[in-house]
């Protein structure tokens, strides 16, 4: 089976009525668990736009708590596993600041937390690779902008 497009889709997409995009949606989110996650961000981004980085840094948070970093390779699991809820979770969400912002958010938990104090080179290339992310995405911003992020960027540099 061939799967087609995006234009096709779109096209198809926009021979349905009202109703019968409603209901395809909605079958959307009963698919899968980030569907239903990008489509509540959506709706209600415009009455609350900090909903998601909200909702975001209290779950990571939440998992941070819960995460073994007493040994070495316990830290390096947990760090993992939490980097691949952040990657998922910055999916969700297509504007560069709430992106920044869970990205600088991931790697001040990181050094709270001690995770980087066991001196293991997957921790620090982890925590290198998210801040590097982070960077990245501040050199697209506005001046002013990056000029903003840079006290949060050296002080997790040092």
């Amino acid at each position: 089976m061939k799967i087609p497009s995006l234009a096709q889709l779109k096209k198809e997409l926009s021979y349905l009525n009202e109703k019968e995009l409603i209901d395809l949606v909605a079958d959307l989110s009963k698919f899968s668990r980030d569907n239903k996650s990008y489509l509540f961000f959506k709706l209600n981004e415009k009455d609350n736009p900090t909903l998601y980085l909200e909702m975001v840094q209290e779950e990571l948070e939440l998992d941070f708590q819960t995460a073994r970093g007493d040994h070495s390779y316990y830290a390096k699991k947990s760090a993992q596993k939490l980097r691949r809820k952040m990657n998922k979770l910055l999916k969700l969400s297509k504007v560069k600041t709430d992106q920044i912002e869970v990205l600088l958010f991931f790697c001040e938990k990181l050094k709270e937390y001690g995770f980087l104090r066991h001196r293991n080179q997957v921790l620090d290339n982890i925590y290198q690779m998210q801040l590097g992310k982070a960077v990245k995405l501040i050199s697209g911003l506005h001046e002013d902008l990056q000029f903003d992020y840079e006290g949060r960027i050296e002080e997790l540099t040092s």
